[in-house]
């Protein structure tokens, strides 16, 4: 296990600012996003539930993360909310929905943490920022760096249905989903 896979316990907790407030009701925008196995998938065109978890940036072995990262609330835990939905993604899909991560890393840092992390289900990159305007997701700044905050999405027939936002810990996003669709 490496240190990206663990949560330290002193991290600071995110606060509800409110947000994700406007996102109950929204369709999911008309947008083509490269998935990694080299795809696109427009979320738009969905036919199954559509569970969508949006999260800053995954650790990469050997690179040390931002300046200051575990001190930004809701910053850290990509790679366990991720292994989580991996961990749940059977589940998951026995309740109908299908899984999707959502980042702005690029398409071939997204593909590097899928395979290591041998994710069952497709993450999209939206490098340049179009999904994430279209649903006016929130977003912070760190070493130069815009990413998205953690939040995450069920839709259906194209409809935002459901918000979890913050999302805290990460690793309890896919419990969270779960429990939503039971």
């Amino acid at each position: 296990m490496n240190t990206y896979e663990t949560m330290p316990s002193d991290l600071p907790r995110p606060i509800d600012d409110g947000a994700c407030d406007h996102l109950i009701g929204m369709k999911l925008p008309d947008i083509d996003l490269l998935a990694t196995n080299g795809s696109v998938v427009n979320l738009s065109a969905q036919k199954r539930k559509t569970v969508v978890y949006c999260y800053p940036m995954t650790g990469k072995p050997g690179i040390p993360l931002p300046d200051g990262w575990d001190e930004i609330p809701g910053a850290r835990g990509c790679t366990p909310q991720s292994c989580s939905f991996r961990d749940h993604h059977s589940e998951l899909s026995a309740l109908g929905a299908d899984v999707y991560g959502l980042s702005t890393q690029s398409n071939e840092y997204q593909k590097e943490m899928a395979e290591r992390l041998h994710l069952p289900f497709l993450v999209l990159s939206d490098v340049n920022f179009k999904f994430c305007e279209a649903m006016r997701l929130p977003t912070f700044e760190v070493n130069g760096m815009r990413l998205l905050k953690r939040v995450t999405m069920i839709a259906e027939n194209n409809t935002v249905m459901k918000v979890h936002y913050p999302v805290f810990p990460s690793d309890s996003d896919a419990p969270w989903v779960i429990k939503q669709l039971s």
